[in-house]
């Protein structure tokens, strides 16, 4: 090693050291020789990720493998560094959630000549990548948009909240709940205006506010939204933290239970508010799926094994309507997934 290290090479070290959560098993030979070494790379840190790292790390345990899982807390800038370090690392295989696809995709391919490569939770299909497991999230914004109808029967203003749209999973999960309100066909590649007003039928939806995963800018939407629309019926949350912020500003303003509340992903809040009947209810993917299933594809694949992989090279795995009724069963699952094994 040079006696000198570029400040580069410095921050690239301490988050791979920092970022990195490593299960060690024996650390058996992939087939080329070499020791196998699978990481598993979020796109953000939030509860819903705990999931996601569970499943990854069971599943290296399961199969006596070592695992890395990189969470990522300063957005596509050091993501990219993480996979830079993967890459002059010579991991065996990388599962990730790409935050920005499109301009990601030269750097995966790279990454998929010196590593097995699949995505997780968030596509990028023109990248080198083995395979995406992971939800349609299309189908689940429609699903959304469902319940936002059952929620809100005779229609209203709508606004939605999310993330960003960078992200491929993001966009379509917005698109869908406007598909699904709006009346429209399904059309996976339509991207609505995100500050156009569109209004079909009996459903206006206001716009789409995004945060850039920052919590006290998700709420100061809300809190907009509330004073700037009186009459709004809906809020839509489509990131976990999105409908907690939701339910902050509604308390905050004192119009709890007389703004219908619709939610994305399992967030303890939202799932504690839907018990409560403060939000009606969310879709939940299988972020523990994500892990799991993400680290045996990689694994079966170094032992030369790809009957797994789906000839279309994508793996949906189902999700979840869940209303009041639904949270006590669900939550038991969710905590005998997150207790240690």
């Amino acid at each position: 090693m040079s006696r000198s290290l570029s400040r580069r090479s410095l921050v690239g070290t301490a988050i791979a050291f920092f970022g990195t959560i490593v299960l060690a098993g024996c650390n058996k030979p992939a087939g080329d020789g070499q020791v196998s070494r699978f990481a598993f790379v979020t796109n953000g840190a939030d509860p819903f990720w705990d999931i996601a790292k569970r499943g990854a790390l069971d599943a290296g345990k399961e199969l006596d493998v070592r695992v890395d899982v990189l969470i990522p807390t300063g957005g596509i800038t050091e993501q990219t560094q993480m996979l830079e370090d993967l890459i002059t690392q010579g991991v065996t295989g990388v599962a990730v959630s790409p935050i920005a696809p499109e301009n990601q995709t030269p750097l995966l391919d790279r990454l998929a000549e010196s590593s097995l490569l699949v995505t997780h939770d968030s596509d990028a299909p023109d990248a080198k990548r083995i395979c995406y497991i992971g939800t349609d999230n299309y189908v689940a914004g429609r699903a959304c948009g469902k319940l936002v109808k059952e929620a809100v029967p005779d229609g209203g203003k709508v606004m939605l909240f999310i993330g960003r749209l960078e992200q491929a999973n993001a966009r379509q999960r917005r698109q869908g709940v406007i598909d699904e309100l709006l009346g429209y066909s399904n059309d996976k590649t339509r991207f609505s205006n995100v500050d156009e007003v569109l209004t079909e039928g009996k459903w206006t939806i206001l716009g789409t506010l995004t945060d850039q995963f920052d919590r006290a800018r998700a709420k100061a939407g809300a809190e907009d939204t509330l004073t700037k629309h009186d009459d709004v019926a809906c809020l839509v949350g489509l990131f976990a933290y999105n409908a907690p912020a939701c339910l902050e500003a509604l308390r905050a303003s004192q119009k709890s239970g007389k703004v219908a509340v619709v939610a994305f992903d399992e967030d303890k809040r939202t799932l504690q508010a839907i018990e409560d009947g403060d939000v009606f209810g969310t879709i939940v993917q299988d972020p523990y799926g994500y892990g799991n299933q993400s680290i045996k594809m990689l694994a079966a694949i170094a032992k030369g094994d790809r009957s797994g992989v789906p000839e279309s090279g994508i793996r949906y795995l189902d999700v979840r309507t869940i209303r009041k009724a639904d949270v006590a069963g669900f939550r038991k699952q969710l905590e005998s997934r997150l207790s240690a094994k």
